[in-house]
């Protein structure tokens, strides 16, 4: 059977820092993006795709800003359900696109995607995860009272909102993403993490006001969906230790148990490589075949082996 791979990309690699978030940039990048995907379909690997929205959703809040006085502003999964939806197109069409090039007839479908955390989760009590524009010091204390945000003065260039960033626990569309996938249709899902609900007594589902990791959102698809490999994204070919020092060395293959000890020992802090480590153990952990953690560029190889670091169970 063939395996499948989820793999997991940024939204800086949609919108790239010093762009302006045009469609135009964003359609550019992703088509850059799945040019690099190509060979991986060509080798029998079924693929899903997830990514993140930050920067997207960024702009539409400020859009949201703008315009309050004259269109309702959105809530916040609504931002991400919408997000979803403008990037899944452009990757539909991008991917569709270059598949059709090398003679590969292979659909692609989009997933709007919602993600189940818990209502009691501690992240809504500490609200962490900056979204959003700047503000002066006197427009956030007016946002914090008449609309309740919680906000913060963020490395000294002016106040953002918070919100909470809740751990992701089930995938709703599972079941309709494993069965396109059993298709063999390309799938992307999950997209901006994943548009976060909970679960109301009655057992209907409401959306929420928080912002779920990418990469543990990526985790949870992965092993929900039986992935074989999880493939998380960066800007490097390998992970590092001792990063930035003389002494700096990659790292082809981690152990679970190694992983974990070089995160005890601060090897991969929590605002780079730290996220990508741990949601690469916990898929590891959940009976994941391998996770990788490698460049977009050399892909392919990196899921054959060749490239990229490896975490297995050890």
């Amino acid at each position: 059977m063939p395996r499948t791979v989820v793999m997991a990309f940024g939204g800086n690699a949609i919108t790239r820092p010093g762009e302006k978030g045009t469609f135009a940039e964003q359609k550019a990048n992703v088509a850059a993006t799945c040019r690099q995907l190509v060979d991986l379909v060509r080798e029998g690997y079924r693929l899903v795709l997830t990514h993140g929205n930050g920067p997207q959703v960024g702009n539409m809040l400020i859009k949201n800003e703008i315009a309050k006085d004259i269109v309702p502003a959105m809530p916040l999964d609504v931002l991400v359900s919408n997000t979803q939806g403008s990037i899944g197109y452009a990757i539909q069409q991008a991917l569709g696109y270059e598949l059709a090039c090398h003679g590969l007839k292979v659909p692609v479908a989009s997933i709007v995607t919602q993600v189940v955390v818990a209502a009691d989760d501690p992240a809504f009590q500490n609200p962490t995860k900056p979204v959003g524009p700047f503000y002066s010091q006197e427009e956030a204390v007016k946002l914090m009272q008449e609309r309740g945000y919680r906000m913060v003065e963020d490395s000294h260039r002016g106040w953002r909102r918070v919100v909470p960033s809740p751990r992701p626990l089930e995938i709703i569309e599972r079941e309709a993403i494993k069965a396109l996938i059993r298709a063999g249709i390309i799938v992307v899902a999950a997209g901006g993490g994943g548009i976060p609900v909970v679960r109301r007594d009655d057992g209907s589902l409401a959306g929420v006001e928080a912002v779920i990791d990418k990469d543990r959102a990526a985790t949870i698809l992965a092993s929900q969906v039986e992935a074989e490999v999880l493939f998380l994204l960066t800007d490097v070919e390998r992970v590092c230790l001792d990063y930035g020092l003389p002494t700096q060395r990659e790292v082809e293959r981690l152990t679970v148990s190694e992983a974990r000890r070089y995160l005890a020992e601060g090897q991969f802090p929590p605002g780079s490589m730290g996220p990508k480590v741990e949601a690469a153990i916990a898929f590891v952990e959940a009976g994941g075949e391998k996770a990788i953690i490698g460049s977009l560029a050399r892909a392919a190889e990196a899921v054959a082996g060749r490239s990229g670091t490896e975490v297995v169970a050890g």
